[in-house]
Protein backbone atom coordinates (compact mmCIF):
# COMPACT_ATOMS: atom_id res chain seq x y z
CA UNK A 1 0.00 0.00 0.00
CA UNK A 2 1.18 3.45 -0.88
CA UNK A 3 -0.28 4.81 2.35
CA UNK A 4 1.86 2.51 4.49
CA UNK A 5 5.01 3.58 2.63
CA UNK A 6 4.14 7.24 3.19
CA UNK A 7 3.52 6.51 6.88
CA UNK A 8 6.87 4.74 7.21
CA UNK A 9 8.66 7.62 5.46
CA UNK A 10 7.00 10.15 7.75
CA UNK A 11 7.82 8.11 10.83
CA UNK A 12 11.52 8.04 9.88
CA UNK A 13 11.58 11.77 9.10
CA UNK A 14 14.20 13.73 11.04
CA UNK A 15 12.76 16.67 12.92
CA UNK A 16 16.00 18.53 13.54
CA UNK A 17 16.91 21.54 11.40
CA UNK A 18 13.40 21.91 9.98
CA UNK A 19 12.14 25.34 9.07
CA UNK A 20 8.72 26.46 10.21
CA UNK A 21 7.26 25.91 6.76
CA UNK A 22 8.73 22.39 6.71
CA UNK A 23 7.07 21.69 10.06
CA UNK A 24 3.72 22.99 8.82
CA UNK A 25 3.98 20.82 5.71
CA UNK A 26 4.96 17.78 7.80
CA UNK A 27 1.98 18.35 10.09
CA UNK A 28 -0.40 18.54 7.12
CA UNK A 29 1.13 15.41 5.58
CA UNK A 30 0.73 13.56 8.89
CA UNK A 31 -2.92 14.57 9.10
CA UNK A 32 -3.60 13.31 5.58
CA UNK A 33 -1.81 10.01 6.26
CA UNK A 34 -3.63 9.48 9.57
CA UNK A 35 -7.04 10.18 8.02
CA UNK A 36 -6.29 7.78 5.17
CA UNK A 37 -5.17 5.07 7.57
CA UNK A 38 -8.31 5.66 9.63
CA UNK A 39 -10.51 4.92 6.61
CA UNK A 40 -8.68 1.62 6.09
CA UNK A 41 -8.85 0.86 9.81
CA UNK A 42 -12.63 1.30 9.85
CA UNK A 43 -12.94 -1.55 7.35
CA UNK A 44 -10.24 -3.93 8.63
CA UNK A 45 -10.04 -3.24 12.40
CA UNK A 46 -6.34 -4.16 12.23
CA UNK A 47 -4.66 -3.40 15.60
CA UNK A 48 -1.31 -2.76 13.85
CA UNK A 49 -2.90 0.11 11.93
CA UNK A 50 -4.15 1.59 15.19
CA UNK A 51 -0.66 1.41 16.68
CA UNK A 52 0.77 3.09 13.58
CA UNK A 53 -1.82 5.86 13.76
CA UNK A 54 -1.01 6.42 17.44
CA UNK A 55 2.73 6.74 16.71
CA UNK A 56 2.09 9.15 13.84
CA UNK A 57 -0.28 11.23 15.97
CA UNK A 58 2.33 11.44 18.71
CA UNK A 59 4.97 12.69 16.27
CA UNK A 60 2.47 15.13 14.71
CA UNK A 61 1.67 16.57 18.13
CA UNK A 62 5.38 17.11 18.83
CA UNK A 63 5.73 18.98 15.54
CA UNK A 64 2.68 21.13 16.26
CA UNK A 65 3.94 21.92 19.75
CA UNK A 66 7.19 23.16 18.18
CA UNK A 67 5.28 25.27 15.64
CA UNK A 68 3.30 27.05 18.37
CA UNK A 69 6.40 27.82 20.42
CA UNK A 70 6.67 28.79 24.05
CA UNK A 71 3.79 30.72 25.61
CA UNK A 72 4.55 34.32 26.48
CA UNK A 73 3.84 35.13 30.13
Amino acid sequence: MDLLKRAETFENLKMSHMSTSDRVQASRDAKAIILGLNEVYKKTKDPELMDLMKRLTEKKQKIEKRIKGKPVI
